[in-house]
């Protein structure tokens, strides 16, 4: 760089106000080298958050150092060891991590594309430092413990899974189903190994449901798994509107704006009539399934996806729970408010203030929140033979109750409703 350009931009990062500057520039100038001066500033503090921020969330190198350890100490298997850890065919690429403790990242696996999912313990992120020196813990797979007979885990699969889901009278369809999952190698038995990285994988709740929900068409599916890391597929929409604001951003970017692009940037409206059938279906799915009913408890747009051919599918299983999970967070809870009774972000039930303890049934359904969200998916740009019907059933959707008492008739028909009413517009179409 040459002399003169160091010297001009020395001034203006360090000297935007000085005399020497003002007495050998006119006023505009300065206040031109200012307005530089300030952009740099702002972009620089921008990148050093966002260096920060990724840093702090996307540590996939420190999953992947702590499983192949684990696996080649034969401790963990599972059918996406040998990619990982040996043959280098399965590696991270894209960091899509929000949270330190639950690293997800995008992959390219058996020519397919993928997520591989694992999690970090608290104690990894803390005063250790993204590069500090591994502490290995194997308390993760401390279960089933050596000399376990096959008759025992089957037992202990069988009480942690009536947890999960509850008393189900296909519970033991599904403790087969994770059986024949930690079966990797089609022997007919289950390793220690085997069993061990099952047991830290039903830990996750994501897992629990992915299992569960596997013959579900819209559910995104389990392709594999080693120790407690699990390779799922990729869901090419991982959001239902693609512009999402960054948290920092929003105090300056107009709502407005926002919704703006997200209109222009969405599918043509008889492709987002297909996904919304597609999701529809899956709240009729998780309503009374084989191993019972499932809440959403999170019922934002970048929840739910679709794929490349605009068939609806949940970007991920994170949000939902089972009815016996939130029923177990609220037995015995106390409370002041509403509040109070929250499980995950919008699986609320009504806090008794005399009894001071939370009520047992959630106060809204599973399809009036996918309602609230199609309100603001579906009807912009809709026919306008259909728009006002359309807006008036999302409506009456909109005000369901989660009461029992109103769940099981009155659900089931404006779901009902709502899908022939959108299906008799795109059926013999393309779209359908």
């Amino acid at each position: 760089m040459p002399r003169s350009l160091r010297r001009l931009v020395h001034l203006v990062l360090f000297c935007p106000l000085s005399k020497g500057l003002q007495s050998r520039l006119p006023a505009v100038k300065v206040k031109y080298l200012l307005v530089a001066w300030f952009g740099i500033l702002v972009a620089s503090w921008v990148i050093y958050m966002q260096y920060s921020s990724y840093s702090e969330l996307c540590r996939g190198h420190v999953c992947t150092m702590l499983i192949c350890d684990h696996y080649r100490r034969g401790i963990i298997s599972g059918a996406v060891c040998k990619s990982l850890c040996e043959e280098k065919t399965l590696s991270l690429q894209r960091c899509l991590s929000t949270s330190p403790t639950h690293q997800i990242y995008s992959a390219v696996w058996k020519e397919k594309a993928v997520l591989v999912k694992c999690g970090i313990e608290e104690s990894m992120g803390g005063e250790n430092g993204p590069d500090s020196p591994l502490r290995l813990d194997n308390s993760l797979y401390d279960k089933p413990t050596r000399g376990t007979s096959m008759d025992e885990f089957r037992a202990m699969l069988h009480s942690f899974l009536k947890d999960s889901v509850g008393e189900q009278s296909s519970l033991s369809t599904l403790v087969t189903r994770v059986i024949s999952l930690a079966d990797v190698n089609g022997d007919g038995k289950v390793s220690l190994a085997e069993a061990k990285s099952v047991w830290a994988l039903l830990q996750i709740n994501e897992f629990v449901l992915m299992v569960a929900l596997q013959d579900k068409e819209h559910a995104p599916h389990l392709l594999g798994f080693c120790g407690d890391l699990y390779v799922t597929e990729h869901v090419a929409h991982s959001a239902l509107f693609r512009l999402e604001v960054p948290g920092w951003l929003k105090p300056v970017f107009p709502e407005a704006l926002g919704v703006a692009f997200n209109q222009w940037l969405a599918p043509a409206w008889p492709r987002r009539a297909r996904i919304t059938i597609g999701l529809l279906e899956f709240v009729e799915e998780v309503f009374h399934g084989i191993y019972g009913s499932f809440y959403i408890c999170d019922a934002s747009p970048r929840r739910v996806g679709y794929n490349v051919k605009y068939d609806f599918k949940m970007a991920d299983l994170q949000s939902i729970a089972s009815e016996a999970t939130v029923k177990g967070f609220l037995r015995g809870r106390t409370c002041e408010a509403n509040a109070d009774c929250t499980y995950g972000r919008d699986c609320t039930a009504t806090c008794d203030r005399l009894a001071r303890q939370c009520n047992m049934e959630v106060v809204q359904p599973n399809l009036a929140k996918v309602c609230a969200l199609l309100q603001d998916f579906l009807l912009f740009g809709a026919p306008s033979d259909l728009r006002e019907d359309l807006e008036k059933q999302l409506r009456t959707c909109v005000t369901l109750s989660g009461l029992a008492s109103q769940m099981e008739v009155h659900h089931s028909l404006v779901l009902n409703n709502l899908k022939t009413l959108l299906w008799k517009k795109i059926s013999n179409t393309k779209y359908s």
